[in-house]
């Protein structure tokens, strides 16, 4: 069977009704699906622009990401530690994702969010979006989180090909996301294949079946 990429259109609002229909203790595919359903419809502008739509479902997405995927236990110090989300550069999410974690956790863990324009102040994320802001410097970016368990989620032209985890791309009104499983494996994480099914993977990896 194949597995079509759901598409998520910048609706209006559409982090906060990610949040109102309950991201926790739902299976991951039919998460997804309200997900989307609560989400389709026409490019709206209420007085946001489309711009600051797409963050809001990146913003909706960053969370769901987290709840999926699976961190080696030595990366927290303790069983109630944080799950620590992490912007670098320009941050364009405005305060939609800290209204989508605000009260939630996962796996017990609260999440916190930490932002910065240099990699030094972040490199103890669990999962970091860097912006495209930082488009120029990937290279050593990737080479200072080398050796950190970090899901690094991006929005820039071939991130995912050339060391990044998760890449966000716009089709039309639609946000997209590719997942290179071979880069995620590297450093040590485990992604859902409910997930998975879910993405366009980069690399060679299929998805048939699994958890």
């Amino acid at each position: 069977m194949k597995f079509r990429q759901p598409t998520l259109p910048i609706g209006e609002s559409a982090g906060q009704r990610a949040k109102r229909i309950g991201l926790v203790g739902i299976d991951a595919i039919a998460l997804l699906g309200a997900v989307w359903a609560c989400a389709l419809g026409p490019l709206e502008t209420r007085g946001a622009t489309p711009a600051a739509k797409e963050y809001e479902v990146k913003a909706a997405f960053l969370f769901k990401f987290a709840l999926y995927v699976e961190w080696p236990p030595e990366v927290f110090p303790t069983p109630t530690a944080p799950i620590i989300i992490g912007i670098l550069g320009d941050d364009l999410f405005g305060g939609e994702l800290d209204r989508i974690i605000r009260g939630e956790t996962i796996k017990n863990r609260p999440i916190a969010i930490h932002r910065s324009k240099q990699i030094d102040s972040l490199k103890h994320c669990h999962l970091l979006f860097i912006s495209k802001s930082e488009k120029g410097r990937l290279a050593s970016i990737f080479a200072k989180l080398a050796e950190k368990h970090c899901l690094t989620v991006g929005e820039t032209d071939r991130f995912a090909h050339n060391g990044g985890i998760v890449n966000f791309r716009l089709q039309g009104a639609n946000v997209r996301f590719e997942i290179n499983v071979e880069a995620a494996r590297s450093s040590g994480l485990s992604i859902s294949s409910k997930l998975l099914r879910l993405a366009t993977i980069i690399g060679s990896e299929r998805v048939k079946g699994g958890n």
